[in-house]
C-alpha cells in the first residue's frame, strides 16, 4: 500500500510529463508510416536485404537441397562465385534508395540462368536406368537373372557368375552440366553407353574423361551416362532392352536435369531435347537396342560408336535407312575392322552413301566410317583414336552444322 501512493503522486505532479510520454510512440509511428508511401510493412521489407528475409535459402548448401544428388569435386579449384546455383545482388544500402518499389505490373521476365552457375558434376538416382534388370534377356528369351545361391541371385555370361547385389544393382548415372549450357537455346543430350569393366567414376569421368570432353566441345549439350555392369566383362543392356526404355529413361531424366539447371521451366525442354547415342566397346548393345525399340524415333539426331560395332549390325542398318536426317560415325581398330566393313556393305547396298574419313563437315545424313592406325590401343580409345578425344571432336563438328538442318533443333518427341 505504501509503494502505491508515490506513483499517484508523482502524476500529479508532473501531469504534462505523462501526457508527452503517452504522444511520443505515436508521433514515433506516424513518423515511420510517413515514410513509405503504401504502409508501414512495405518500409520494413523495403530496408531488408535478400539475405535478411529469406535466410533459408541462403543456409543450405547445394548438396543439402538436393540430397539425391552426389555431387563430385571438380578436378580443378572453382572460383568461389561459381559455387552457387544461382546468386543474387545484395540489396543496396537503405539510404541509396528513394522509394522503394511495392510490385512491378509489367510482365514477368523469362528465366535467364545465372552467369555464374557452376559446371555440374553429379550422380543421379534413376529408376528407369539400366539395374537393377528383372526381365528377360532378349537374346535367349529366358530370366535374366538365371543363377541362383540361395536367396543371391546372379547372371552368368562369359563363363563367369556375375551377382545381382555386386554387379547389377547400381541405378546411378552420371549427369554433367559444363558451365555455358543454357536449356534455354538449342541444345542436344548425350546419352553415353560404357564399355566392359567400368565404373562411372573411374572409367567414364577420370579415365575416358567424358565429362570434359562434353565441355571443351563447345557444343550445347549435356551427358547422360547411365551405370551398365558394374566393373564387369558383360554388355547387357539391362531396361533398356525393353521397349520404350530408353524414352522413359530420357523422360525421368528430364525433371532430374530441369531441377539442376535451377530452372524449374525446363523440364519440357529437357523432353523434347535431340539425342546423340554415344557407344564405346560393349556399350553397342544398349545402343543398338535403344536405337531399334527405345521408343525415341525421330529425336536421335546421331549415334557415334567408339570401337564398338562388335554386333547388331541389322539393327545398326536398319536405323540408318529409316533415319537419314540423322548422322552416324563409327570409328574402329582391327579388332572390329570385319564388322565395320560388312556394314559399310549393307549400307552402300541400299544406296546409302558411306564416307571412310573425318575431314567433311558432319551433316544430318552423314554417314562415316573411320579405321584408326595401328598402334592406337582398344583401352584408351575413348580418348585417343584417329584424333585426341574423338567425342569433343564429333560434338564440335555436330555443334557447327549450319543452323537450318543443324542437330540442335527443337524436335518434338513422339
Amino acid at each position: 500500500m505504501m509503494s502505491a501512493r508515490p506513483r499517484r503522486l508523482g502524476l500529479r505532479r508532473f501531469p504534462r510529463l505523462a501526457v508527452l510520454s503517452a504522444l511520443i510512440p505515436l508521433s514515433c509511428l506516424l513518423a515511420q508510416c510517413g515514410s513509405a508511401p503504401n504502409g508501414g510493412a512495405t518500409a520494413q521489407h523495403s530496408g531488408a536485404s535478400f539475405n535478411d528475409r529469406f535466410q533459408a535459402a541462403e543456409e543450405h548448401s547445394f548438396d543439402q537441397r538436393f540430397q539425391s544428388a552426389e555431387v563430385f569435386s571438380p578436378r580443378q579449384p572453382v572460383e568461389p562465385s561459381r559455387k552457387r546455383v544461382a546468386s543474387f545482388e545484395p540489396a543496396p544500402p537503405k539510404a541509396e534508395r528513394a522509394q522503394p518499389k511495392v510490385a512491378a505490373l509489367s510482365p514477368a521476365m523469362s528465366y535467364q540462368r545465372p552467369q555464374t552457375a557452376q559446371e555440374l558434376t553429379t550422380l543421379v538416382s534413376l529408376q528407369s536406368s539400366a539395374f537393377p534388370y528383372l526381365g528377360k534377356n532378349p537374346r535367349t528369351d529366358e530370366p535374366f537373372l538365371n543363377i541362383s545361391n540361395g536367396e543371391r541371385r546372379g547372371h552368368r555370361a562369359n563363363g563367369r557368375v556375375y551377382w545381382q547385389d555386386e554387379t547389377y544393382s547400381d541405378n546411378r548415372v552420371l549427369v554433367h552440366i559444363p558451365k555455358q549450357f543454357d536449356p534455354q537455346k538449342p541444345g542436344v543430350i548425350v546419352v553415353f553407353f560404357h564399355g566392359n569393366g567400368a565404373t562411372l567414376e573411374r572409367d567414364v569421368r577420370d579415365r575416358q574423361l567424358v565429362p570434359q570432353q562434353i565441355t571443351d566441345s563447345g557444343a550445347n549439350a549435356v551427358l547422360l551416362a547411365p551405370q551398365l555392369a558394374v566393373d564387369a566383362a558383360d554388355s547387357s543392356a539391362g531396361k533398356f532392352w525393353q521397349p520404350g526404355g530408353l524414352k522413359r529413361f530420357l523422360a525421368e531424366s528430364a525433371e532430374h536435369l530441369a531441377r539442376l539447371t535451377g530452372d524449374p521451366n525446363a523440364a519440357k525442354a529437357f523432353a523434347n531435347m535431340p539425342v546423340v547415342i554415344v557407344a564405346y566397346s560393349g556399350g553397342f548393345v544398349p545402343a543398338a537396342y535403344s536405337l531399334a525399340v527405345g521408343g525415341l524415333d525421330g529425336r536421335i539426331k546421331g549415334v557415334f560408336l567408339l570401337d564398338a560395332l562388335y554386333g547388331e549390325l541389322d539393327k545398326f542398318a536398319d536405323w540408318i535407312a529409316s533415319n537419314r536426317s540423322a548422322f552416324f560415325v563409327s570409328s574402329y581398330t582391327r579388332y572390329t575392322k570385319r564388322r565395320d566393313d560388312e556394314l559399310m556393305r549393307m549400307l552402300r547396298d541400299k544406296g546409302i552413301r558411306v564416307a571412310e574419313d573425318m575431314d567433311e563437315p558432319l551433316r544430318p545424313s552423314s554417314v562415316v566410317f573411320v579405321q584408326t592406325p595401328n598402334g592406337v590401343t582398344h583401352r584408351d580409345y575413348v580418348t585417343h583414336a584417329w584424333t585426341e578425344n574423338p567425342v569433343k571432336d564429333v560434338l564440335a563438328k555436330m555443334a557447327a552444322m549450319p543452323t537450318p538442318t543443324r542437330v540442335a533443333s527443337n524436335a518434338v518427341s513422339r
